[in-house]
């Protein structure tokens, strides 16, 4: 893949990398397995969660196989949302070839939440601070770079909960910049090997355990079986970028992320790099539209300025993130609900999604697994003026800009960023999305209404839409709550 990908490069040099953007989920498990596959050299991950289900399973069993042919395989996984079973994943550091280290590790290495919790808030300062970065670089010249986990909910095969994401397939010279910022968090003081934490998930027995796991599973998924055997045979995507049957969109682009220690740099104690200060210098340049998809939206002071004087500029904002029914994290809800007024007034356009899908188009996912009802957003995109696009792991809320570090990549292409803007459009439809509007004109006290359409049939509702009163319930009660500095 290096040589063809360096040819093409060639071939483009005014546009030295290569992007295509993966919005399926699926393709996002198949990628990450061909992808293995195909390294010979090296190949380093970063992610914040890495799941012990079928999908991580198979990723796993794909990284051995890997290991056994020489590959030098080097995982970075941050410690702060894992659940039982995901500790399985960190035998693959007592098989040959394979190191794998954790960031900020929790001491308690079990999974009663009690406990967890209690040394959470004796340890606040520290434990707080995540890395939230998704990363797969092989060999040094591709990579996958997004919002997606490795999980069964990031490629949308789990029916009880799917996450709408992307993944970029990047080649060329942005591959080696990526390749020095898994480097420095590797040697970074916050990244600790596995075996120093967790002596018990990490030896050779923990090892054939998880071996016995993959045996067992049969690289078997919940859903979209079939057809991830079958594009797995015929070599989907990777192998259709590869070919030049979907080639890449050659382009400019700037690679964007946090220090490891991004709390001291952002506190002045320490240099290195934020990247929110980037993401917002593209956002201020905005001259007509800027169009945004982030799970989470609960913007800091400084964030709000940045919306409000793209409107004072009568820019077009267009924002669409998760409703009350969709979102997986009530808490997070709670804090948005603080902003919604003020976004509404200051004339930014803003969409709910729903669980309940009308329309599969631009969710990444078939009607069969949208039938269960239980779809959520998880991509994190900012579109400016449909000439540029910034994909990465960076929500648009207050735990992203100041307590978790993030990477992503501002991408210089027209052609991804109508591409992008044409994904919104079909997300935003009456059938997919909820339209918030202020009632009788806006006003201070104005009260909030949901517009979609259901069945072919318009609604509007004057009470936010909820899975029952009990959700909504919790969310008007955590909304009480001084926690929007954690969200």
């Amino acid at each position: 893949m290096g040589r063809i990908f360096d040819r093409a490069a060639a071939a483009s040099p005014e546009a030295p990398s290569g992007f295509r953007m993966l919005t399926a989920g699926l393709d996002g498990l198949l990628a990450r397995v061909e992808v293995i596959d195909a390294a010979q050299h090296s190949l380093d991950l970063q992610y914040y969660i890495f799941r012990c289900d079928a999908s991580g399973l198979i990723v796993a069993s794909a990284l051995m196989r890997a290991a056994d042919r020489g590959v030098r395989i080097r995982i970075i996984m941050d410690d702060g949302e894992t659940v039982a079973g995901d500790e399985k994943i960190l035998a693959l550091t007592a098989h040959p070839g394979i190191e794998v280290r954790l960031f900020n590790p929790f001491r308690y290495r079990g999974h009663f939440r009690a406990i967890r919790a209690a040394e959470f808030l004796l340890n606040k300062q520290r434990l707080d601070y995540r890395m939230h970065d998704k990363l797969l670089v092989a060999d040094n010249f591709v990579a996958l770079i997004g919002g997606r986990n490795i999980g069964n909910q990031y490629f949308q095969i789990d029916p009880d909960s799917q996450f709408g994401d992307d993944d970029v397939v990047a080649a060329g010279p942005v591959v080696q910049d990526l390749s020095k910022v898994f480097d420095l968090f590797w040697n970074s003081a916050e990244v600790i090997p596995a075996r120093a934490v967790d002596r018990r998930d990490t030896t050779p027995s923990a090892l054939v355990k998880l071996q016995s796991a993959i045996t067992a599973s049969g690289n078997r998924l919940p859903e979209s079986q079939d057809t991830f055997t079958a594009k797995l045979a015929a070599g989907e995507p990777i192998g259709g970028i590869a070919s030049d049957k979907t080639p890449l969109s050659w382009s400019q682009a700037r690679l964007v992320y946090d220090s490891p220690d991004k709390k001291d740099v952002g506190q002045g104690a320490a240099a290195g790099k934020l990247i929110y200060n980037t993401v917002a210098f593209e956002a201020k340049s905005v001259d007509t539209e800027m169009i945004m998809v982030t799970p989470y939206l609960v913007p800091t002071p400084d964030e709000m300025r940045l919306l409000n004087g793209e409107r004072s500029r009568n820019a077009r904002v267009r924002i669409l993130t998760n409703s009350l029914m969709s979102n997986p994290d009530v808490v997070a809800h709670a804090g948005y609900t603080h902003y919604r007024h003020a976004l509404l007034e200051d004339g930014v356009q803003l969409y709910e999604i729903r669980a309940m899908l009308g329309s599969a188009n631009g969710s990444g996912q078939g009607k069969a697994i949208s039938r269960h009802g239980n779809y959520a957003l998880h991509a994190k995109l900012f579109v400016f003026d449909r000439k540029s696009v910034f994909v990465g792991s960076m929500n648009f809320d207050q735990r992203s800009k100041r307590l978790n570090t993030e990477i992503g990549l501002v991408i210089r292409s027209g052609a991804i960023a109508q591409q992008t803007a044409a994904r919104f459009d079909a997300l935003t439809q009456p059938d997919n999305a909820y339209a918030v509007e202020l009632a009788g004109g806006g006003g201070p006290a104005a009260p909030l209404l949901w517009k979609t359409r259901e069945a072919g049939q318009d609604k509007e509702f004057k009470v936010e839409p909820a899975r029952s009163g009990w959700q909504r319930f919790e969310a008007k009660v955590m909304s009480w709550l001084p926690l929007d500095r954690e969200l």
